[in-house]
C-alpha cells in the first residue's frame, strides 16, 4: 500500500517527504491540497494536522505530520532499505540530528521569511517588507558561511555521506535558486551548498 503524502508536491516541507521517500525507495501517492483556497484548513484535514500545514502522511493506520518528523520515521523505518540517511553510529546520528536542528532554525527561517515577502505577500495583492527581505539575506549569508566553514571539513554537513541533513535543505535550496533568483547566494561561495552532488555515494 501507498504512503498518502498530503499536500501540493510545490509546497517545501511536502517535497522534503517526498524526497526522503524516494531516497528510500518507499511508494507513495500525493492527495493534493489547495493551499490558496485554504484546504488545509478544512475540518477534514484539520483531523490530520491539527495546525492546518500541510504535510501530513498516511500509512495504513499510522498518520503523522511535520516534515522533520515523518522524514526521521521513514530514513529510521526503511534504515537496510535505499540511502541510509540517518547514520549507523549513535555519533553519526547526533550529528545528523544537530545539522538537521540547524537547518530548521537557522536556515529554514530566513528562506521562509524571503519566501513570504518575495512571493507569497504580492501574490496576495500585498506589498512585501523589503526590510526583512534584506535583513534575512544577511542572516543567510551568515549560516551559509558556517556551512562554507563545514564544507571545509567534510564532504556533507553531518560527515562523508549524504543524510537527512542534507536532503531537509533541498527544497528550500530550489526556492531560493530557481524561484527567487537568489543563486548568488550559492554561486560566489568556494563551496557551494546549494551544488553539492548530493546523488553521489
Amino acid at each position: 500500500m501507498a504512503v498518502k503524502v498530503f499536500g501540493p508536491v510545490t509546497a517545501a516541507c511536502a517535497q522534503r517527504v517526498m524526497v526522503c521517500l524516494i531516497e528510500k525507495g518507499v511508494e507513495f501517492e500525493i492527495v493534493s491540497l489547495n493551499l490558496e483556497a485554504g484546504e488545509q484548513k478544512h475540518p477534514e484535514f484539520l483531523l490530520r494536522q491539527p495546525f492546518g500545514q500541510v504535510p501530513a502522511i498516511e500509512d495504513g493506520d499510522f498518520r503523522l505530520f511535520e516534515s522533520r518528523a515523518i522524514i526521521r520515521y521513514y530514513a529510521a523505518k526503511y534504515a537496510d532499505q535505499g540511502t541510509d540517511l540517518l547514520g549507523k553510529t549513535p555519533e553519526e546520528r547526533a550529528m545528523v540530528d544537530q545539522w538537521l536542528e540547524v537547518e530548521a532554525h537557522n536556515f529554514n527561517d530566513q528562506v521562509f521569511n524571503l519566501v513570504f515577502n518575495i512571493l507569497i505577500l504580492p501574490r496576495m495583492g500585498k506589498q512585501g517588507n523589503l526590510m526583512v527581505v534584506d535583513e534575512s539575506e544577511r542572516k543567510l549569508e551568515k549560516v551559509l558561511d558556517v556551512y562554507e566553514e563545514r564544507l571545509s571539513k567534510s564532504k556533507y554537513l553531518a560527515g562523508d555521506k549524504f543524510t537527512l541533513a542534507d536532503l531537509s535543505h533541498l527544497p528550500g535550496i530550489r526556492y531560493l535558486v530557481e524561484v527567487l533568483g537568489l543563486s548568488h547566494l550559492f554561486t560566489e561561495r568556494e563551496r557551494p551548498f546549494g551544488q553539492v552532488p548530493v546523488m553521489e555515494d
